[in-house]
């Protein structure tokens, strides 16, 4: 996969996500401005509380990894991309920190990819 596919294919996910989350998750919350009820759906059943675990342990291991390499490899800004994984979700700070990190990445090292 080239550099230029790899971009476009994060920056796609990370819209698509986006888009998703304005259209089912942003109607409903504004009609009833309630967070703690928003929260608590992710955990209706068994499959839902499967997949809402996932995500929330997912957005922790990204903190971890954003905390390390800001000090490893003096990576900036990488608390934005925690912000944008809680919203609108892991999908889009983790994207977004994958393409910041390419681009420091890029300016110290040239990767052997084409």
């Amino acid at each position: 996969m080239s550099i230029r596919i790899y971009k476009l294919s994060l920056i796609a996910i990370a819209l698509m996500f986006t888009l998703f989350f304005a259209l089912t998750i942003i109607p409903p919350l504004l009609e009833h401005f309630d967070i703690w009820a928003a929260i608590s759906a992710g955990f209706v059943n068994p499959y839902a509380s499967g997949y809402a675990t996932d995500v929330i342990l997912c957005w922790f291991i990204l903190m971890v990894w954003i905390v390390y390499e800001a000090k490893v490899h003096a990576i900036r800004h990488g608390w934005v991309c925690l912000l944008l994984g809680l919203i609108p979700g892991v999908a889009v700070g983790f994207a977004l920190y994958l393409l910041m990190r390419l681009s420091h990445f890029e300016k110290s090292v040239k990767p052997n990819i084409k």
